[in-house]
Formats: C-alpha cells, structure tokens, sequence
C-alpha cells in the first residue's frame, strides 16, 4: 500500500474549491449574460416581432416562416406570431427581435386587412378565402387594439399612420375606413361584391350571398362591413315633397283645344319593404356611389312626372276648358288624380302620401267670361243661400223661443215636484215624530198606571201594617183591661203613673190632703193603712 501523503490532499483540496468558485462564477455570468441578453420585455399595448437567424432556409415563393407558432418554429426568417405584452428569453444568437407598439383603430373607423403572405389568389378571386392565400381578408377589425404584426394606412392617402417603421418585418397593410352608418328614415341597399356569381344574371335582385344586390335592406344603425366585399347604399324612406311646376310646365290641351297649365304639390316616399327593387330599378350609374344615394330626384324624373303627365293628357283631352273653371269638375279632377296617381305609383314602389293641385289655369281669352259668368253664378247662389240661411235663422229662433218655454216649463214642473216631494217628506218625518211621541206618552201613562198601582199597594200594605199593629195594641190593651178587672179607668190611669213614675224621686208637699197627693189614693187600701203625717221638705223637683 502506498504512503498517505496530506501534501496531496491539501493540494486537491485547494483544487476543488477552485474548480467550484469557478463553476460558480461561470454560472453567474452566464446567468447575467442570460438575463441582459435573452431577455425581451414587451411593455404594455406593444408586441414584439420575432425573426429566426438560424434554421432551414425558405424556398423562393415564401415570404415568411411557415411555422404556425414559434414554439415549433424550425425555419429562418420572419415569424408568423408575435409576442404580447409580458417578458420572454430567447437565445440571441438564434433570434433577433423588434418591439411595435399594437394596432390602433379610432373609435370612428375600422380596419380592412390586406395579408401579404400566403400562395396567389386563384383566378378571378380578390379576396383571400383562406389562412394559405394573401389578399383582403373579408373579416375587419372594430375599434381596439390588436397584437397584429401590420402597418396602418390611410386609406386615401395610402400614407402610414402612427409611428413608421424602419424595417419592413410586417406581414399585413390595415387599411383604415369608416364604417357605414345608416341614419333614421333610410334603407341600406346591400350590394355583394365577392360571391358567387348567380345562377340567373338577369334578375335585378339575386339570392342572398350571391354576387350582386341583395334582396334583403339594412334598418338604421352602424355596420362594420368589408367595403371590398359589400357595398351600401342608403336611400331615404322619408316623405318628400316637391311642386309640379319644378318639373318642368304641366300644361295639356282641352277637350275643344285650349291649353290647360296647373300646378300642385305631391308628398311621396320609397316603400321601404321594396326599397331594393326600387333602387336597382331607377337608380342612373352615374348615381351609382358608395354613401347615401339621392334617389328622389331619379324618382320624380322617372316615375312621379310621366305618371302626371299621362294622366293630365288623357283626363284632360276628355274635359272642356271652361269645365275646368267650375268647383265640381275641378274637384272631381283632383280626387281622380290623387287615386290614379296613387295606383299607379304604388305598383312601382312608391307610396303617395299625398297628391293636390293648387292651380288649374285655363287661357285668359276663355277664363275671363267664364270666370265672370261663374262669379255670378256663385253670387246667385250665395244669395239663394243667405235668402235660406235667413229663414233658417227665422225657424231656428222660433224653435229656440220654444226650446226655451220648454225649459222653463220643464224648470217649473221640476219645482212643483220639488216642493211637493218635500212636502211629503216633511210630513212623513211630522207624522213618524208624532208617533214615536204617542208611543212615548202611551209608554209613559202604562208607566205612571204601574207607579199608582205600586204606590196604592203600599199604602195599602202599610194601612194592614198599621191596623195589624193596631189589632196587636188593641189585644194588648184589652188583655191589660182585663188585668185591671175590665176598668179601663183604671189602666189609664196605671199607664199615666207608669209613665211619670220615673220622672218623680220625691214629693214635698205641705198637708197631707194636698191635691197632689190624691193622685197616690188608689195605690193603697185606705182601710187597712193609717194615714202618716207629711213633714214638709224640699223637693228637688
């Protein structure tokens, strides 16, 4: 065995804590290099574009990486995806990186998106119909932001809005447009720029999602639609008005060959229900423009003026000049111009709200005498009228005299009634009192009978009571008559001493044969006693 020798193990111990003070400054700096040099912080509302230094090379008909993401990303050049807001490493080496602040639409616009990427669109197609193809994409973007690796033009100017970019590392062009807005009142004419072609190209209206307009309107509100897919018109459903004579002259020749002129006013609108038909039908290709499309004015040209025009020219060839200045062939003219007018715009989807003529004008040379002659016709009549609206004053007074002596009549029977419904009911309510007073008296006299009954009896019983008591006292008197042998001298007088007896304690009197003392005699048996001398004494009673 050989020798332990400590030199050697103080010399690999030295080792070893080299070897680990430099594997830990090693990690320490690759840690700092790490940290300061993979690391990609992507501030708020920014995303960052990614492209691959290292990896398979790109065929000649690519522009960008085919990879969909960038965990599987395997080929060199720009990225597909793009990184959000957040903090992220990535090998230096491999990546290199640039930060974009994310795509903006205003509140008033939105984005049509142009892919720059992908295979070539196939043949008579402009919109791109898959994630494979460049082209527009049909879908736009709303008002926000989004993380989308693209430029934002305008779409006028074709100018760069926001910041510009000193690389050309994008892989989509947004182009900024209004969105269609549809006032109160007006239709929204759709139009399919992109479908499939129909099956009958010579319909006005096609069916839905087919190329050309659409049978189908839009109501007032906002859309975001793609204008390079669909295209709106909106045309006004409100009620319009306008005068004849804007139109040009209305004049016509009579029945015996004067020329008529008139002028009037008509109120009309589109159906909305038939706006499309109506617009694809009378709609000039000059007119033909993205917005709000003034329509009326091809409306009045094509069907409002010929159908006035017809109608004045055949109505008119029937009817003489000076019938035209009487009231009932005038008025008579005008409701039949207000119906066929109105027939016949409504089976070419306009609606007449209202069609009149102020003025019919007949050439002077004729109008004057008609004119006159027809004032005195109107005169004759007003005074035939005055004449009867008088008479009718006279008949209607008399029968308002008499309305009115009905009424007073009426009045005075209504007080008689009145009176004597109240006089009845006061006599009702007098004899219903008297009533109640009777039965009250009757109540009363049954109650005073009762008290003399009661009061007779009781003094009847006490009158019992008493000569009860009188029978007793009577007995008792008798009884004590009896003890004194029937005398009654003798009670009397028995009850007289008993009675004053306890008032007396002694008798002085001065002589024995004092009449006083004759009141004692018939106590004593004046045979057997002697009489005692009386010494006079004080009494003190």
């Amino acid at each position: 065995m050989k020798e332990y020798d400590p030199k050697a193990k103080n010399l690999l111990i030295k080792f070893g804590i080299t070897g680990l003070f430099l594997a830990g400054l090693f990690l320490v700096v690759s840690g700092y290099v790490v940290y300061s040099q993979f690391r990609i912080d992507v501030p708020a509302k920014h995303f960052a574009v990614l492209t691959r230094k290292t990896g398979i090379d790109l065929t000649n008909d690519q522009e960008i990486s085919p990879d969909p993401n960038l965990k599987e990303a395997i080929h060199k050049g720009l990225q597909r995806e793009v990184l959000p807001e957040g903090r992220y490493f990535y090998n230096c080496y491999n990546w290199d990186w640039e930060i974009y602040p994310m795509v903006e639409i205003p509140a008033d616009s939105m984005g049509v998106r142009i892919r720059m990427y992908g295979e070539d669109l196939p043949p008579g197609d402009f919109m791109s119909t898959s994630e494979k193809h460049k082209g527009i994409i049909e879908e736009v973007l709303k008002p926000g932001r989004y993380a989308i690796n693209a430029i934002v033009i305008d779409r006028v100017t074709k100018e760069t809005i926001g910041r510009p970019r000193t690389k050309s590392d994008y892989i989509e062009i947004i182009e900024l447009w209004k969105p269609k807005v549809i006032p109160a009142g007006y239709k929204g004419i759709v139009t399919n720029l992109a479908g499939p072609m129909p099956e009958d190209p010579n319909q006005l209206l096609v069916a839905a999602n087919h190329r050309g307009p659409q049978e189908a309107t839009l109501d007032e509100g906002t859309y975001y639609l793609n204008p390079y897919t669909i295209r709106i018109n909106a045309i006004d459903t409100r009620s319009l008005r306008f005068d004849l004579s804007e139109g040009g002259d209305m004049m016509f020749p009579s029945k015996d060959g004067f020329p008529i002129t008139l002028d009037g006013v008509i109120e009309f609108r589109v159906i909305p229900e038939t706006a499309a038909q109506t617009y694809v039908t009378y709609n000039d290709v000059s007119n033909d423009q993205v917005g709000s499309t003034a329509i009326a004015e091809e409306i009045i040209n094509k069907v409002i003026m010929p159908n006035a025009r017809a109608f004045c020219r055949l109505r008119g060839s029937n009817t003489s000049a000076r019938e035209f200045i009487g009231g009932e062939t005038r008025a008579a003219f005008q409701e039949e111009f207000q119906r066929k007018i109105t027939e016949t715009c409504k089976e070419q989807g306009i609606e007449i709200v209202q069609a009149l003529i102020t003025t019919i004008t007949p050439p002077e040379a004729i109008a004057g005498p008609l004119r006159d002659r027809e004032i005195a016709v109107q005169k004759k009549g007003q005074y035939k009228q005055e004449t009867l609206q008088k008479e009718q004053e006279a008949v209607l007074a008399t029968e308002t005299a008499l309305i009115e002596q009905k009424k007073d009549l009426v009045t005075a029977d209504r007080e008689i009634v009145k009176k004597i419904t109240l006089a009845k009911q006061e006599q009702g309510v007098a004899l219903e009192q008297a009533e109640r007073d009777k039965e009250v008296a009757q109540e009363e006299l049954e109650a005073a009978k009762d008290q003399a009954l009661a009061i007779l009896a009781k003094a009847r019983a006490e009158a019992a009571v008493i000569g009860f008591e009188n029978v007793a006292d009577a007995a008792g008197w008798k009884r004590s008559v009896d003890a004194f042998g029937g005398d009654g001298s003798g009670f009397g007088r028995y009850v007289l001493y008993q009675k004053l007896a306890p008032g007396f304690r002694k008798i002085m009197t001065n002589t024995a044969d004092s009449p006083l003392m004759r009141v004692f005699d018939n106590f004593v048996d004046e045979t057997q006693v002697a009489p005692r001398p009386v010494t006079p004494e004080l009494s003190d009673n």
